[in-house]
Order: structure tokens, then sequence, then C-alpha cells
């Protein structure tokens, strides 16, 4: 029997000494995410955008992923960049020259590594006497892709009543 208790606390012992021998595991090291600093760049994203649809001309300015998908009122999603591109170009030469649209960064929801921003905006295009003529809001999903955000996913809705 004392041989027993003894071997006993030898194997407890031996296994206390084993586990505190183990290297411990490092935690990753914290991201430190800057969420003003990343709502600067969605909305650069967004000027740059608005800057290139009132200039008319649809040119590949970075903002859309390839895999993107946006969703417009009263038509069905546009799906993959080259179709968003397709549409932007027939939008564009609907779109009165006279008419300027902006969109303004309200809120930004960034995820813990600072992968994926939720963007809330606000858009509104004014005509040349700087009336607006059609106001809304916008949501859109980004996901940082080698090293800068693209858009994933986005929507929008007006808040001008359907006549």
């Amino acid at each position: 029997m004392k041989n027993k208790v003894l071997h006993g606390v030898f194997v407890a012992c031996l296994m206390t000494f084993i586990i505190s021998c183990c290297p411990k595991k490092e935690e990753p090291a914290a991201v430190v995410v800057d969420k003003e600093q990343i709502k600067k760049e969605i909305q650069a994203k967004e000027n740059e955008f608005a800057e290139t649809y009132n200039a008319r001309e649809v040119k590949n300015i970075g903002y859309y992923a390839e895999d993107a998908t946006t969703f417009r009122q009263n038509k069905p999603p546009l799906v993959g960049k080259e179709a968003i591109v397709e549409f932007l170009k027939s939008d564009v030469s609907d779109f009165s020259k006279s008419n300027k649209i902006s969109f303004t960064t309200n809120e930004i929801y960034v995820s813990d590594d600072g992968n994926q921003v939720v963007e809330i905006g606000y858009y509104k295009v004014l005509d040349a006497a700087n009336t607006a003529v059609n106001t809304g809001n916008y949501m859109s999903l980004f996901v940082k892709r080698d090293g800068k955000y693209v858009c994933l996913r986005d929507m929008s809705v007006s808040d001008v009543p359907n006549e």
C-alpha cells in the first residue's frame, strides 16, 4: 500500500514537472484598429467614386471587389464587378449632366481584426441650382484585400417617394 501511495505521488510530481516545463503558447498580438483612420479611408473611396461618376467616366477605381454584389431598388441584384460596371456605364449616361452626386460616411462598424467594415452612409444628388433632386441612405460591406478595402456588398434606398 505504501508503494502505491509513493508511486502515485511520484507520478503526480512527474506530471506536474512535465506540464510546467512545456513552453507556453504565446497569445497573438492584439490588432490595433484605428476606426477614425478607417472611416477616412472609406470616405476617400466614396469621394473618388462620386468624382468619377460626376465626371461621367466609369473606370476601374478599385471600389468594387471582383465578386461584389450590389442591390438596387426595383431591380435584380447585380453580381460581379463586370456586371456592376456595365450597369454604371448605362446609368451614368442617363444621369443629367448638371447633376452631382455625393456620399457621406455616417457610421462604420469594424471587425475586431479590421478586415471587414460595414458603412452606413447618406447620398444626395444636386441639380445645377444646388437643389436636391434625390437623397437617400446606403449600406456597404467592405473587406480588406491586398491591403486595401473593396466593396463586397452594397445597397441603397431613396428618401424620395415614388410618384
